[in-house]
Order: structure tokens, then sequence, then C-alpha cells
């Protein structure tokens, strides 16, 4: 019951902030401006304040909103979660939030079978305690792979070093 819920929520989450427009900006007037939040709106909607008279969408701040309203009947596990990813979410860069959407859309678009797979490989991950999850974790270093450079073996062994990649002329 629980992971539904919690399933339901990310995927809530996920398509409200799929409608986020990419650095452009919703009309000034697009919906109730920051400011005429209430309070107890302001505390859960917080990490979204920078942006909200910005760039969110009437839309958007409707959908938004619907989350705060529903905030207070969660339980704490599922409050945490919510604010954990609702200030995931608004760290990213324009450019990182558009890959997330594009990430999001292309999962409709994946074969039945192989989506099941991927769920089977989400449901392990999640089972994983947060020390190994953490492995996975991309380092803010993450070069592409066309980009990454070539390694090379160093004198001592069992060390590397990093080599420029070789570009073609």
């Amino acid at each position: 019951m629980r992971r539904a819920l919690a399933r339901a929520l990310l995927l809530l989450a996920l398509a409200a902030t799929a409608a986020m427009t990419p650095a452009g900006a919703a009309p000034k007037d697009a919906g109730p401006q920051w400011a005429s939040l209430t309070v107890d709106q302001q505390q859960v909607l917080a990490p979204l304040a920078a942006d909200w008279d910005k760039q969110l969408s009437h839309e958007q701040k409707v959908k938004w909103l619907g989350i705060a309203k529903r905030y207070p009947s969660m339980k704490p596990e599922e409050q945490k979660r919510v604010q954990a990813r609702m200030q995931k979410w608004a760290k990213l860069t324009p450019e990182q939030r558009w890959q997330a959407r594009e990430r999001y859309r292309s999962l409709g678009k994946i074969a039945p079978d192989r989506r099941e797979e991927l769920q089977h490989y989400w449901a392990e991950y999640q089972a994983l305690p947060p020390s190994e999850k953490r492995a996975f974790d991309v380092p803010p270093s993450y070069v592409r792979p066309a980009e990454r450079r070539k390694r090379v073996p160093s004198k001592k062994p069992g060390t590397t070093q990093v080599a420029p990649a070789v570009t073609p002329l």
C-alpha cells in the first residue's frame, strides 16, 4: 500500500514537473503569485519559491497547490519524500529539467516486456539500503561517453592516469 501511494505521488510530482517550461518564463499573471499563497502553502512549496512567479504556468501551479493541499494528510515519510524530490527538482538547471522530462517521456515508448524488466531492476534498486544506492549516484564530474578521456595505465600497478582524449583532425 505504501509503495503504491509513493509510486502514485512520484508519478503525480513527475507529471506536474514534466509540464514545466524550459528556461522560458510563464506570463506574470499566470495563476496565483507566491505572495498570495498561505503560509502553509509557502512552507510546503518552499523549494519552488524562486521559480513560482517566473517559470511556472497556471496549470503547474494548480498541480503543486493540489500536492500542498494533500501534504498535511500524508505520513511523515511521504512528506519527507515529497520535500526531497521537490528540492532536487528545484536545484536542477533548465537543461537538466528538460533532460529529465525527455527521459520520462521516453519511458512511455518502451516495449512492454522491456518496461517490465526495467520495473524489476527498479524494484531491486529500491530494496537496497541507502549506503549501497550511493554507489549508483552519478558524480558531478560525469562526462558523457563520447567525451570521456582515454585511461592510460600508470607506472604504479593498480593505478591509472587520465590522458586527454584523442580528437580527430
